[in-house]
């Protein structure tokens, strides 16, 4: 925009590019044709960002970030959590294009994203995954919605569905195995040759025995519980663990918060959105029928700082209840 009007920068754009390279978006001011000043703004990168991008990496998956931020920027981030490869400054088009190009390459595509610059892409990939705080539309483009915005659970999703495909084979191999001993057998294919015959009964019972172990097996299912690698002991670049990370021990608190003027499922993810985009906030569960929000955070996350959040999103805080 600068370039367009005519607008040059000297040493207040070279302080715009040296925001960019540490990971902000810089804005600039212009009046009457001169650069006025600049300004930067940054998402702070979550602790577990870095962790979720190792494990998808660990799972043999290509992780590419798509971002309509500069390209400095992006590769500021690209060095703080290490994804593979950056596309930045795109329109919502653009990305939903290079979802396509990947496509055509003979890769099989996920997208997780949460605004309505997302959707297009969301629709395009193999799988959309949104995140829950995300925009509605974000919601409905996607196949699977996370209830945290978390990315750790992308890599849950992917295990949970490797998990789910794995029971599924072991179930048909079990089916086949029971049912290929089992049919020549109760058939008298064997009658002549070695005098085998089965009793009506316990073909009964090998039947229903059959169709119990599977079910059991798939049930199995209720126990899964995702594997993640151990949060990692350096700090990450340009991410504050201070308040939430010592000696390996996460400090948890809990507390319920009674919140008034919620009336609809989107008033709840409002609540949630502007909840988990606090830091120090792990995990918020709000739940319209109580009208409450339970949270689980770490010490630094003062009454206060819960209280402006609720009441920015347009709602209001009654009172803070601690259970933990």
């Amino acid at each position: 925009m600068m370039d367009a009007h005519n607008i040059t920068g000297g040493q207040l754009l070279r302080s715009g590019e040296t925001l960019a390279a540490e990971g902000k978006t810089p804005l600039f001011f212009a009046r009457a044709g001169k650069l006025m000043g600049v300004i930067a703004v940054a998402d702070v990168v979550k602790p577990t960002s870095a962790q979720a991008i190792r494990e998808l990496s660990g799972l043999g998956i290509e992780v590419v970030m798509l971002t309509g931020d500069n390209a400095k920027t992006a590769q500021a981030i690209q060095r703080q959590v290490g994804v593979d490869r950056v596309v930045a400054e795109v329109f919502p088009q653009d990305k939903e294009k290079e979802i396509r190009r990947l496509q055509d390459s003979g890769k099989k595509v996920a997208m997780v994203g949460d605004g309505i610059n997302d959707a297009p892409a969301l629709a395009r990939a193999d799988v959309g995954i949104a995140i829950g705080a995300g925009t509605d539309v974000a919601i409905e483009s996607a196949d699977i919605v996370l209830m945290k915005s978390d990315l750790l659970d992308v890599s849950t999703a992917i295990q949970l569905s490797k998990a789910v495909i794995r029971n599924i084979k072991q179930n048909l191999f079990w089916a086949f195995i029971y049912n290929i001993i089992g049919i020549p057998i109760a058939a008298g294919v064997f009658f002549l040759s070695f005098g085998w015959k089965l009793n009506p009964m316990l073909g009964a019972f090998a039947m229903s025995f059959s169709s119990v172990f599977v079910v059991s097996n798939a049930l199995r299912l209720r126990w899964f519980r995702a594997k993640h690698d151990a949060f990692p002991e350096s700090r990450q670049a340009g991410v504050n663990m201070e308040n939430i990370y010592q000696k390996g021990v996460f400090q948890n608190m809990e507390k319920v918060l009674f919140i008034e003027g919620m009336v609809c499922g989107s008033c709840v993810k409002h609540v949630q959105k502007a909840l988990t985009e606090l830091a120090g906030v792990r995990e918020a569960v709000v739940e319209l029928e109580s009208k409450t929000a339970k949270v689980r955070l770490d010490n630094s996350v003062s009454d206060d700082t819960l209280k402006a959040a609720v009441e920015n999103a347009g709602y209001t805080l009654v009172s803070i209840q601690e259970t933990a």
